[in-house]
């Protein structure tokens, strides 16, 4: 299948990713991301790795949009959990320097 990725085209088949990904060790997840096989990778690794184009040079969503035309699983940017609010009672009693409430 022809995709775009960094203005250039390529010719990608989803046996060819796998054959490429094949051995490559996971970076940490921190943005948009997409599963091959049983692992999960960076968009922005995937793309360096089939393309071997320099990550300056494309967007993590070229290579998303490429991979799920390709019939990956693609999942976007993991959202952090929400910090658990403190009562009002705590809260003031944090902004008075007093002890902790219970």
């Amino acid at each position: 299948m022809r995709c775009v990725i960094a203005r250039f085209p390529f010719e990608l088949t989803k046996s060819e990713v796998l054959e490429k990904m094949k051995g490559v060790k996971p970076e940490p997840i921190t943005g948009e991301s997409v599963t091959i096989g049983r692992r999960q990778y960076p968009a922005k690794q995937v793309g360096a790795v089939i393309t071997r184009q320099d990550r300056r040079d494309f967007s993590a969503g070229e290579v998303v949009r490429a991979m799920t035309l390709l019939g990956f699983v693609c999942r976007p940017t993991p959202q952090e959990a929400p910090m658990p609010s403190a009562s009002p009672v705590q809260q003031a009693s944090d902004l008075l320097g007093g002890p902790a409430a219970v």
